[in-house]
């Protein structure tokens, strides 16, 4: 059982609810020791995760979305202190790939388990950052960026959806080189998508059957047209959204380069990382996160 949690709560992300009397409830029934730290601008989340290592923490509970989850990740990165995952925000991905019960009180419940299953999860790397669920470039990676904090805010998962409709028709093919460990690919294509985790948000429903968050391995999924069926599916990796029709090249590799004329902007896990070639790499292992026991 954890012994001392440190919450570090987005109060931006999802929707408003009532998060400490939960909290305040379920960690004193279970007897552990807790504090609250709140993010109030971009970067908190790594710098409170940082604080709450030095001062002893051996667990480190993010509220909110898979954003905040992230910046939370990189301030416990070569710490081996336990993530908690407090599902809060308008996307969850993460947490339903793990499993994580989404309402707050079950999953504050399962941070505080007597014997909570402990699961290490991959990491990718890109440069000197670090990220959870996926990369991406070309089209996708234009598509999150016409998608505003304001267009989120009113339309939910659906604004990803609505930047790809309102960025489909200045879209053009790209020239794309790909260096897949020592082997050499190269296409004509719209999008490349690195992703580390395979869950689009809802349960059941995944890019690739094979994509694993603990295997080590990165998964490369490329888009060369962007027909009706392949827009569905690239809405559905960065938009959450279930999509049947999922026509995608798909390699598996350790370390990924990305190069493509012209240069394209590079976006990882909703966060501008700069622009092509771009080199990524997989860092197995990386990260210790409380995970319901599975069932034998």
């Amino acid at each position: 059982m954890a012994k001392h949690i440190q919450v570090i709560i987005n109060p931006a992300a999802g929707q408003p609810e009532p998060i400490l009397p939960v909290l305040n409830t379920v960690f004193q029934e279970a007897g552990v020791e807790w504090e609250v730290a709140v993010t109030q601008e971009l970067g908190d989340g790594t710098r409170l995760a940082e604080e709450a290592v030095r001062a002893g923490a051996d667990v480190v509970a993010a509220y909110g979305g898979d954003g905040t989850v992230m910046e939370v990740v990189n301030g416990l990165i070569g710490s081996d202190v336990t993530l908690g995952i407090l599902p809060g925000g308008t996307g969850n991905v993460l947490s339903v790939e793990l499993e994580i019960p989404q309402t707050l009180e079950e999953a504050a419940k399962l941070i505080c388990a007597a014997e909570p299953a402990i699961r290490r999860l991959d990491l990718g790397k890109c440069g000197e950052r670090y990220f959870l669920l996926r990369l991406s470039t070309g089209f996708s990676a234009r598509q999150i960026g016409m998608a505003s904090r304001e267009m989120r805010d009113q339309y939910g998962r659906l604004a990803y959806l609505i930047a790809a409709l309102r960025a489909l028709p200045a879209a053009k093919p790209i020239h794309f080189r790909l260096t897949l460990d020592d082997e050499q690919e190269s296409f004509e294509g719209m999008t490349c998508i690195v992703a580390n985790a395979g869950s689009v948000g809802i349960s059941g429903i995944s890019l690739a059957s094979k994509i694993r968050i603990d295997d080590g391995m990165l998964d490369l999924l490329a888009v060369q047209d962007l027909n009706l069926e392949a827009l569905s599916s690239l809405a559905a990796s960065i938009a959450d959204l279930p999509s049947e029709a999922t026509d995608l090249n798909h390699w598996q590799a350790r370390r990924i380069t990305i190069d493509c004329d012209p240069a394209q902007p590079v976006v990882a896990d909703g966060e501008d990382v700069g622009t092509t070639p771009v080199t990524v790499e997989v860092v197995p292992q990386a990260i210790p996160v409380i995970v319901p026991v599975r069932e034998a």
